[in-house]
């Protein structure tokens, strides 16, 4: 679901729980800026999702109006429409991610990421013969030792699954100064270029 709308929804779903909720608190729980909140806050007034009146202490109330009330329950069934859409076109790439392992006769391994995509790369490799360690976290701002030492901490592997949607690129140039490049499999959708770069020291991982 796009940016805007995961907002929208987010600020009427506070705004039907809390009418005396602040346009900083807004920020604080959206993980906004407070200008982006009021601007996002002024957009639901001005499309009359939001009605605002004043309240004592110069403060303000906000409220959804039926039209509000309507666009947050389209919102939410566009959110589920995308999740379930996510996780069937995700749950389909890993699925063939593994049967490439089950092919090569790669039995052993790591899931490295974080979050909703890691979690469901596990979840379908529970359908092959292989066994999944993990999850390892990747994000770029882990000492690139650190990552290499829990992997070399789960043993030997055959390959790495690259399930990590923070920065992927930078995740599978990492992974692949680690260890063969052809055995760092990430998934099609996080549209990775499998070239290695020559940025990070090398530090070995075994493999099979």
């Amino acid at each position: 679901m796009e940016k805007e709308g995961r907002l929208t929804l987010d600020m009427l779903k506070l705004i039907q729980t809390d009418a005396n909720v602040t346009q900083r608190r807004l920020a604080n729980e959206l993980g906004i800026a407070l200008g982006l909140a009021n601007s996002y806050l002024r957009r639901c007034i001005r499309k009359g999702y939001v009605k605002v009146s004043s309240v004592p202490t110069n403060r303000y109330a906000y409220y959804l109006t039926p039209s509000g009330l309507a666009e947050k329950s389209a919102l939410v069934a566009r959110y589920l429409s995308y999740s379930f859409q996510f996780f069937r076109d995700a749950k389909g790439q890993c699925e063939g991610v593994f049967r490439i392992c089950e092919a090569k006769g790669w039995r052993r391994v790591a899931v490295c990421g974080t979050g909703d995509l890691a979690e469901i790369a596990i979840l379908a490799a529970r359908e092959f013969p292989i066994d999944t360690v993990g999850p390892v976290e990747v994000n770029p701002e882990r000492p690139i030792a650190a990552i290499a030492a829990e992997l070399a901490a789960k043993g030997r592997l055959d390959a790495v699954i690259l399930a990590d949607l923070t920065n992927p690129q930078a995740a599978w140039e990492r992974l692949a100064g680690l260890m063969p490049p052809e055995r760092v499999l990430p998934l099609p959708l996080l549209e990775v270029q499998c070239v290695v770069s020559q940025s990070e020291d090398a530090i070995g991982v075994k493999t099979a």
